[in-house]
Order: C-alpha cells, then sequence, then structure tokens
C-alpha cells in the first residue's frame, strides 16, 4: 500500500523490547501516524519476529512500518518501507532488491546530502538532530537553520529529528516545521498513550 507521507506528522521510531508491542499500540491510539523498527544491536530473527509482530498491528491501523536499515528484513517481512542513513546501501540499490512499491526513507545532515536527496527515488527525508541527543551520541546537531532548509530545498516531507517534545513543536511550528520524529518522549514514558496524545495535540494546534 501506498501511503502520503506529507499528511503523516508524528513518526515513532522505536527498538526492540518486551514492551515494544503494547508501548506501539497505545503511541498509535494517542496519534502516532508511521512507525519505524531501529534496532542497531540485535541479530536478524528477533528483528524479524518483532518486525512481524508490529506489522500486524499497524496493518490493522492503516499505519505504514518501516525498517530501519535493514533492506533484508524489510524484504523478508514485506514492510511498508525501509529508512536508509547514509552509510547504507544507496536508494537505488534498495529499490532493485524491495521493487517498486517499498517507500524509501532516507536521513539528512547537511546542505550537501539534502541535495544528492533531490536526485533519489524516496518517500521523505529526515533532517536533523537539531539538538544533542543520546539517540545519536555522535552526530553533532545540525540546528533549525539546516531544519528549514531542507524544507524549503526538499519537494518531499521533511521529518525533523531531536529531542521532540510538545514545548519543541510549540516553539518549531510557528517557523515552518510540520513532521516530527519522536523516540525517547514516548518510548521512555510511563504512559505512551499520554505522551502521544500531548505530541499529537500540539500538532494538530498548528497543522
Amino acid at each position: 500500500m501506498k501511503f502520503d507521507y506529507s499528511d503523516r506528522r508524528l513518526y515513532l521510531c522505536i527498538g526492540i523490547s518486551e514492551q515494544v508491542r503494547d508501548v506501539v499500540r497505545a503511541a498509535i491510539d494517542g496519534g502516532v501516524d508511521v512507525v519505524q523498527l531501529r534496532e542497531k544491536n540485535a541479530e536478524a530473527q528477533p528483528i524479524i519476529e518483532t518486525a512481524l509482530a508490529l506489522k500486524e498491528i499497524l496493518t490493522r491501523n492503516d499505519i505504514p512500518f518501516f525498517i530501519n536499515d535493514r533492506v533484508d528484513i524489510a524484504k523478508i517481512v514485506a514492510s511498508d518501507g525501509v529508512h536508509l542513513g547514509q552509510g547504507d546501501i544507496s536508494p537505488t540499490q534498495a529499490r532493485t532488491i524491495l521493487g517498486p512499491e517499498t517507500a524509501i526513507g532516507r536521513s539528512t545532515h547537511s546542505v550537501a546530502e539534502c541535495q544528492r536527496s533531490l536526485d533519489e527515488e524516496i518517500a521523505y527525508i529526515s533532517a536533523g538532530p537539531i539538538e544533542k541527543t543520546p539517540t545519536k551520541p555522535l552526530r553533532d546537531p545540525v540546528g533549525v537553520d539546516y531544519a528549514q532548509y531542507a524544507i524549503k530545498t526538499s519537494p518531499r516531507p521533511v521529518f525533523i529529528t531531536g529531542g521532540i517534545t510538545p514545548e519543541k513543536i510549540h516553539e518549531l511550528s510557528p517557523l515552518g516545521i510540520s513532521h516530527f520524529v519522536v523516540v525517547r518522549y514516548i518510548t521512555q514514558a510511563k504512559d505512551a498513550f499520554l505522551s502521544a496524545k500531548k505530541l499529537r495535540d500540539a500538532i494538530d494546534q498548528y497543522w
């Protein structure tokens, strides 16, 4: 199924845990409308098992499901998409493996990477992190200026990463930023539904 990512504004990245299915269910009930399984440290089999469980939940709720980095796993589980970093295989190579229907997302962190993405067959880009984040401890923040540049330059939706909270959404939305990636605010919350709803309510005030 093909989705219109311009209308998807709250994107959850989540790793493997015992609670992952419950967290994802609560998050989508609260307003998350894209989910990515991002697991850097596990073997393939637990990623596949978790991906299949999440895919069942997300398909039932008409929520697009992405796999981070692992094109092989995206193909095995037939996810809606794969998200590629700058160090992963190219979107062209991924397209050869996955076929024409799978959406491809692309991380960007600089003007040069954003410019290169213009020629890539992708569904959206991410821009960030706009501030220092433990999710990517080795990545220097790119700041809001780059996020605004990416939005003005890319014809595709631009999802902003790095420290997204309701307060940050209120700060960024008046600057024209309308698509957000969240990790810790939901995954580390005591109540994933309430946290997702607070984010969604903030977004809905502007978009």
